[in-house]
């Protein structure tokens, strides 16, 4: 299975390259993944808790980064055993480009399945990984966008506001 796409984060391209190479960022967007350790120049090894169609298991697997052109392009490589269902491997190319304020990430996907997975077809695969690849790129795209200031402040004054409540019940 092969996907190619881009997605605009708000954020500069320094930001976004950190958040790529960050252990709890990663961990944070990969869906299903529940462990996440390591760094870009030994790998990560990482655990991720995942439904394909009937099948549900726990993958736990290494992930390598390569090919690294500082700010610019990377390549994420991740192979996970998850038992009886099978096997995925898989990788990224991603190429960060600079656009003002914000950053283009492009991304090309190809992933591989085998055991019981492989039995649900393609279309169920392909289905599954598009889904999987558009929720950790949209998660990412969050969790290393610069908030808004607007918003910022309404936390801090919504926080504020919640502390002095509690003060007068309490005290």
């Amino acid at each position: 299975m092969k996907l190619s796409d881009s997605c605009t984060i708000d954020a500069d391209v320094a930001t976004v390259w950190a958040g790529l190479l960050d252990a709890e960022v990663l961990k944070a967007c990969v869906p299903g993944c529940t462990e996440m350790s390591g760094s870009p120049s030994e790998g990560f090894e990482a655990t991720v808790v995942q439904k394909v169609g009937p099948v549900k298991a726990t993958f736990k697997g290494a992930v390598t980064i390569s090919d690294m052109v500082e700010p610019e392009t990377l390549t994420i490589s991740g192979e996970g055993k998850g038992g009886a269902a099978g096997f995925a491997k898989g990788g990224a190319d991603v190429r960060l480009e600079a656009s003002g304020n914000t950053t283009i990430l492009h991304y090309n996907v190809e992933a591989k399945v085998g055991g019981k997975l492989a039995q649900l077809g393609s279309r169920i695969i392909d289905g599954f990984a598009k889904k999987m690849a558009d929720q950790f790129f949209e998660s990412f795209s969050q969790t290393v966008s610069a908030p808004a200031p607007q918003a910022a402040e309404e936390v801090l004054v919504e926080t504020t506001q919640k502390k002095s409540w509690l003060k007068k019940l309490v005290g």
